[in-house]
């Protein structure tokens, strides 16, 4: 479990399971830059029960107020490189945005990914359409690397990615000079 000022960032439980399905299917919560394909109950569960949605290849943790109500998911997996790994985050409630919850998760999951493994980059992909996504990574110190030209297919069109990153070093320099 991963604690913050504003939240804590920790794996999702048996508890959680059906509020946490309704959180990410609801598919108006997802909002123009995330596709409107969702997974069936039964699938997830099935899933939830076979892996806890933690393997070698990726882990999923729901980011959690204060009051212990699930406000969001964020997840690392694999990428092209055996020395990355690849960063998603979502808000569930468009009424938290800009309150500094998606930022915080992404902070406390970085520093947790460098200090417990070997990973020297992290990287985050976001439409460069999306703003909010693209800021959140930029306060968490990830510069942009480039675009992947209609990498993604999302609601009937293909949509240009941005990919950015923060290497080991550069978490280093931020870690030392603190909040």
């Amino acid at each position: 479990m991963l604690k913050g000022q504003l939240c804590t960032v920790r794996h999702l439980l048996n508890t959680d399971l059906n509020t946490f399905i309704a959180l990410v299917n609801d598919l108006p919560s997802r909002g123009e830059h995330f596709s409107l394909q969702f997974k069936s109950p039964e699938a997830m569960r099935k899933e939830f029960v076979q892996t806890g949605f933690v393997t070698e290849d990726s882990e999923l943790f729901v980011v959690e107020d204060r009051q212990h109500h699930i406000v969001g998911v964020i997840t690392h997996f694999k990428t092209r490189t055996p020395t990355s790994r690849e960063i998603g985050y979502r808000l569930f409630d468009r009424e938290l945005d800009g309150q500094g919850y998606t930022t915080e998760a992404l902070r406390l999951l970085c520093s947790y990914l460098f200090r417990v493994h070997t990973w020297h980059r992290l990287e985050v992909l976001a439409a460069p359409a999306n703003i909010a996504s693209v800021r959140v990574a930029q306060k968490c110190g990830f510069r942009v690397d480039g675009r992947l030209r209609e990498a993604f297919f999302i609601n009937g069109r293909y949509a240009d990615v941005q990919i950015m990153s923060l290497l080991r070093p550069e978490w280093e320099q931020l870690a030392a000079a603190g909040p």
